[in-house]
């Protein structure tokens, strides 16, 4: 009788079955990002493309006022804003209290405000082939109502339920269906990411890459580019849009930095330990009893002007699945900021990362840049009680600038969302290994490797984690100048 000890003989699998090891893959992406020049459309050309495809088709955003909406309506009683077959999303009042402290026994901050609520799971997807031996991504030229340029690139794929199961009655979506159901061996990312929890509540969207090797039929509004090609692009304003930045940012990449201040574990358990200090109890409430906000023809808006207003837009887009619609839209106050304090430890690059809390958060908690604000939201107030290291990263000199470009937001529920995004030589003080609470400092790989869960790094964050990865691709000449498209 053989010994217990002994192993059972090793499963041989056919290799059209054996997983990929994790390390392969990465190595992939890695060979991907340092390839900038691609097989098929050159970097330098791009920004010629876009414009190309801008002009072969009509755009037009109009701002009219809430009665010109076409299906949508203020309902009676709650004042909710919502679109008659009950789809796609609904404006709503939302009500938030948060304590701090560990037994939520700290400060009380209490306040209503407008928010958007969509609960159905949208699918942001790229797809990967190879080409000459190097993975490519599948780009898309798509047009969002609110973005300030109306075209950027986005993923393969960006559509909502109601996009795809077509409750607009418009065509059908492109290239969905490899992210429907995906072959288990061709995902390389796959995970529920948030998005802004100061204007959505418990927002989600499926983030995946899936790669093929079938062919792709040529599509006039599609480009192939590699990571270098599009890591280059990301130093343009207004270039590469949101969606993409975050899908992008959940892309396994190899970890050669030989450690971290923290462990896995240890920031792992500061993090848990900032979700279970902070108490925020978020209620949706009728839009009709937030105080503080009015409501006029063409806007709901706070009272004092700040943070942001409801509009409504009509929309033609000659590529869209519909061609025209009208829809409310959330449009801030001013350009926000979202940094990254960063500095060495160890002869490691580490980024100062917030425990910051939102109200409309699923997990209440998430990890967001240093900084992540509109400044003149703050502007009134004294400087104790404006955000903290905020100063540190506004008027920053140039040499202590490690990237900077102006990105757009969510263009298709976004009007004009731009922030500023920075990563900033933390210096003296700011630099501190011991920060204040709420802030830690983690590694671009140990913050990428949380991407491959869902609710850890917030969307401004996973966008910061997309720029640190192209930092080390430098801009041509130019490139940090408007997208002009």
């Amino acid at each position: 009788m053989p010994s217990r000890l002994v192993p059972p003989p090793t499963t041989a699998y056919p290799a059209a079955v054996r997983p990929r090891e994790d390390r392969e893959q990465a190595d992939r992406i890695a060979l991907s990002a340092a390839t900038a020049r691609g097989s098929l459309l050159p970097t330098e050309e791009v920004r010629a493309w876009l414009a190309e495809r801008r002009r072969a088709n009509v755009f037009q955003v109009e701002r009219v006022p809430f009665a010109r909406l076409d299906e949508w309506r203020f309902e009676r009683g709650t004042g909710n804003l919502g679109h008659s077959s009950g789809r796609f999303f609904t404006v709503e009042g939302m009500h938030v209290v948060e304590r701090d402290g560990p037994h939520g026994d700290g400060p009380r901050r209490e306040w209503r405000q407008p928010v958007i609520r969509q609960p159905e799971v949208g699918i942001l997807g790229i797809l990967a082939k190879e080409f000459d031996g190097v993975l490519h991504f599948l780009m898309q030229a798509k047009m969002e109502p609110g973005t300030p340029n109306l075209l950027q690139l986005s993923p393969t794929v960006q559509a909502t339920r109601s996009n795809y199961t077509r409750a607009h009655r418009g065509t059908d979506v492109k290239l969905i269906e490899p992210f429907f159901r995906p072959d288990r061996d061709r995902v390389i990312v796959d995970a529920l990411q948030s998005e802004q929890g100061s204007w959505f509540f418990h927002k989600s969207n499926r983030n995946m890459v899936v790669e093929t090797r079938g062919e792709i039929p040529p599509l006039d509004d599609f480009c192939w580019l590699t990571l270098g090609q599009i890591a280059e692009l990301l130093h343009v304003d207004d270039l590469i849009n949101m969606n993409a930045r975050t899908v992008l940012s959940c892309l396994p990449r190899p970890d050669r930095t030989p450690g971290a201040l923290l462990s896995d574990t240890q920031l792992l358990s500061w993090f848990t330990g900032e979700r279970s200090r902070h108490d925020v109890r978020a209620e949706r409430v009728p839009l009709s009893s937030v105080r503080g906000w009015r409501r006029g023809a063409e806007t709901i808006e706070h009272e004092d002007g700040r943070y942001f207003r409801i509009a409504a837009v009509s929309v033609r887009a000659g590529n869209r699945e519909v061609v025209s619609w009208t829809q409310p839209l959330l449009e801030p106050v001013g350009v926000g900021i979202a940094a990254f304090l960063l500095r060495e430890i160890g002869g490691v690059r580490h980024v100062l990362v917030h425990a910051r809390a939102e109200g409309g958060c699923l997990d209440t908690v998430e990890l967001a840049p240093t900084v992540q604000c509109t400044p003149g939201n703050y502007a009134h107030l004294p400087p104790e009680e404006r955000p903290r290291f905020l100063d540190a990263v506004l008027g920053v000199p140039a040499s202590r600038v490690r990237y900077q470009a102006v990105h757009s937001e969510e263009g298709g529920r976004f009007l004009n969302a731009r922030n500023r995004y920075l990563v900033v030589e933390a210096v003296g003080a700011d630099a501190a290994l011991d920060p204040p609470p709420g802030y830690a400092w983690a590694t671009p790989a140990q913050l990428g490797a949380l991407t491959r869960h869902g609710h850890y790094l917030n969307v401004e964050a996973r966008t910061l984690l997309a720029c640190l990865n192209a930092m080390a691709t430098r801009p041509r000449e130019g490139a940090r100048h408007d997208a002009g498209v």
